[in-house]
């Protein structure tokens, strides 16, 4: 189709002809999709831009001064539509998982901190809590073990493995306990 009809459609489109529309689209939509899919895009992006060229037609349908060049107008249009979405698309690194996560983050900077702080008070805490049970007798260590199990074994499990009673169990884990408060007591934790 040549630019003198081109025009003649554009002009009937604009003015309201829903035939001459169609028959507009239909002859320019193969010009559109191949300046779209020159620029290499995915095909969701690609469609999306095909629509957002012909939208920004519509929106500009006023403007166009030379309805013969409508083809020019679309192809640049399609261009730049085509550009502005690989920037948008640059601007998350493919395969980072975690980007979306990272812009959802709704944390102040402080609240960041303060988060930070809290993890590496329970950190130390943490060490505290092990390097003070490290320092318990074998027997201590091994019954409170078998007790803090998950699931948690019964105090008769406990004296099966440990060879004791059943009633000693839990008089040996109060001394056992309360020596480990001790010795957290000691390391400014009590």
């Amino acid at each position: 189709m040549d630019h003198e009809a081109i025009g003649r459609l554009f002009r009937a489109a604009a003015a309201g002809d829903a035939a001459a529309w169609k028959s507009f689209v239909e002859a320019l939509s193969p010009l559109v999709w191949s300046v779209v899919r020159a620029h290499g895009l995915p095909e969701a992006d690609a469609g999306e831009v095909y629509q957002t060229t012909w939208f920004r037609l519509a929106q500009n349908l006023g403007r166009i001064r030379e309805p013969e060049k409508v083809s020019t107008w679309l192809a640049t249009t399609a261009r730049n539509e085509a550009l502005k979405a690989i920037r948008a698309r640059r601007r998350l690194v493919p395969g980072d998982e975690d980007a979306f996560e990272r812009v959802a983050d709704e944390r102040t900077p402080e609240a960041a901190v303060i988060e930070a702080e809290e993890e590496a008070a329970a950190a130390e805490r943490d060490r505290r809590l092990w390097q003070a049970f490290q320092e318990l007798g074998a027997k201590c260590r091994r019954l409170l073990r078998i007790l803090i199990g998950s699931p948690p074994h019964s105090y008769q499990e406990a004296a099966a493995a440990l060879g004791l009673s059943v009633g000693s169990i839990g008089p040996m884990r109060q001394r056992c306990l309360r020596q480990l408060r001790l010795l957290l007591a000691e390391r400014g934790m009590g």
